[in-house]
């Protein structure tokens, strides 16, 4: 049995098992795979596209990032504020009081009880009476400006008045501090808005995306900044009130 298909003759024989191809003149078959044009051999990697719940992962992220950074800001400067003398006693004054303790700085109030028997006067009791000399000469060495007086069992320390000048001066300091924060927290945000439009270059939010997340933290940072603003106000008030001394 004899067929023809596009000019090539196909002969068939029941007997045999195979097929004899009988080729046009000049007809010749390549050793080479076939490709289809427009199509390449070559492997390519395979891009996934991030899922809904990734995106919203990443947001909450940076969302979560945001609100804990702010927080530890407006605790910062809560700390600095209360380490500055303003005429009445606090145990925050000491905080950043180090001791040279068996050769190895450590904290004030890791190593001694502090406490506040009246509003013009410090205790420091140490757990370790030995540390008595050296936490009187950290307390010296500090810009406090008290004079501590050790009994051999404990350290006293009277604060004393604030001088008009001394508080026009530590007004400046928090004035200042305040500022910082304020810095501090801009700069949050200047951050988390880099993380978003980090996630618009690579097509995960769109523009308008970006610009109603850009909104909410704006509105966050305010929030912030106006906590900021109340911890001010109440340092401001304690610094400039009370009896002065000319």
């Amino acid at each position: 049995m004899e067929q023809s298909f596009y000019g090539v003759k196909r002969s068939w024989t029941s007997a045999a098992s195979y097929v004899t191809l009988k080729l046009p003149r000049g007809f010749t078959l390549s050793g080479r795979p076939l490709l289809s044009k427009g199509f390449s051999h070559k492997r390519t990697g395979i891009v996934r596209a991030a899922t809904i719940e990734e995106i919203e992962a990443e947001k909450a992220s940076i969302e979560k990032d945001v609100k804990s950074r702010m927080e530890r800001t407006i605790e910062n400067v809560r700390s600095n504020f209360n380490s500055i003398r303003t005429g009445r006693a606090n145990p925050a004054m000491l905080d950043k009081i180090e001791v040279e303790y068996y050769g190895s700085p450590v904290s004030l109030k890791s190593i001694a009880q502090i406490s506040t028997p009246d509003a013009s006067s410090l205790l420091v009791q140490p757990y370790d009476k030995s540390s008595l000399k050296a936490i009187e000469k950290a307390i010296v060495s500090s810009d406090l400006g008290m004079t501590p007086n050790n009994d051999g069992e404990l350290i006293r320390l009277s604060i004393p008045q604030l001088t008009s000048e001394r508080r026009k001066e530590l007004s400046k300091i928090v004035a200042k501090q305040a500022e910082e924060g304020k810095v501090a927290l801009r700069n949050i945000r200047r951050d988390a808005l880099k993380a978003y439009d980090k996630l618009e270059k690579e097509k995960k939010l769109s523009e308008d995306n970006v610009k109603d997340l850009s909104s909410d933290l704006q509105k966050l940072t305010d929030d912030y900044i106006k906590k900021l603003d109340a911890v001010y106000k109440q340092k401001e008030k304690i610094t400039c009130t009370g009896p002065i001394f000319y």
